[in-house]
């Protein structure tokens, strides 16, 4: 299952978007947010834990979709 961004939640601060290891976060035109649910693997392979969920400085803001 994909993560997902809760766009009413995210603020647009990109601390999220470096951390993908798969290039699945992109910036939408009103400069927040989004994760391409066909690109999102929750990290597996790569961590133990979504990396996009572990940085994001507001709760509930990165969560599985």
């Amino acid at each position: 299952m994909a993560y997902k961004i809760v766009a009413a939640n995210c603020t647009g601060c990109s601390a999220c978007e470096p951390e993908c290891p798969n290039d699945a976060i992109y910036e939408t035109k009103n400069g927040l947010f989004a994760i391409d649910a066909d690109k999102c693997t929750q990290c597996e392979g790569y961590f133990d834990e979504p990396q996009c969920a572990s940085v994001c400085p507001i709760d509930d803001t990165c969560i599985p979709a």
